[in-house]
């Protein structure tokens, strides 16, 4: 479960993904759909019974605040005197992004002890391999608390719950991929199965790439994800 946290480093390293996934201007943030977005991700760890970190549930609180304050009508006055709602968020945003650039520049200098040698050895029976995208952890977090949400709408309607299991998921998920075709990453899930069942397929899939025996593929950022079996 520790992949949820390791992912973003705060919620304001969620923010700046969630705005950067948008590519719009940090000084123009959509709120209701940037506090949406978050909100899903905020979900999607509580679905999976982790304890949120306090800062997550500050950040939440002060974007309902925020949202709420930017739909009640104000007076050209009023709005003169307070101004932008948004103003000590992007103040934040902005402060951290800088930070932020400047520990990657700091990590990307030569280090002593980190960038080594690799020896070269003849390998005449090696196999080429098309090597495919990387997909990011945090894109796949994402596209999970949106699946989440999509499925919100089948939760009222379940009557009972069969036990569910990763272990037969992930058997489940591997018949589905058969052929080595290409699969969007959202088919895996059963709506009907509601938020129980999406939460299990998410861990199969995640034990299924650790054991290296699916691979997902995504053709560019925050472009849909694909999922297929990794060929021997």
């Amino acid at each position: 479960m520790e992949v949820f946290l390791e992912a973003f480093e705060g919620p304001l390293d969620l923010l700046l993904y969630l705005i950067r996934k948008q590519n719009v201007d940090i000084l123009d943030i959509p709120v209701a759909e940037i506090t949406r977005q978050y909100m899903s991700y905020v979900e999607l760890m509580k679905s999976v019974r982790l304890e949120l970190a306090a800062e997550y549930l500050v950040m939440a609180a002060m974007l309902a605040e925020i949202k709420s304050r930017m739909l009640l009508p104000r007076s050209g006055e009023v709005e003169e005197e307070e101004g932008d709602p948004r103003a000590e968020l992007i103040r934040r945003l902005q402060e951290y992004e800088r930070f932020k650039a400047a520990a990657e520049g700091i990590d990307e200098l030569p280090r002593v002890g980190r960038e080594v040698v690799v020896p070269r050895l003849e390998a005449p029976q090696a196999k080429v391999r098309k090597l495919l995208p990387e997909v990011a952890l945090e894109e796949i977090l994402l596209s999970m608390a949106e699946v989440m949400r999509r499925n919100d709408l089948f939760e009222s309607h379940q009557i009972t719950r069969e036990v569910l299991s990763t272990r037969e998921r992930m058997s489940e998920v591997l018949d589905r991929l058969k052929g080595g075709a290409f699969v969007p990453f959202v088919e895996l899930f059963t709506r009907e199965e509601g938020k129980l069942g999406v939460v299990v397929t998410f861990m199969a899939i995640l034990e299924l790439v650790k054991e290296s025996l699916i691979e997902l593929v995504q053709n560019e950022p925050f472009a849909p994800i694909h999922v297929r079996a990794r060929a021997e």
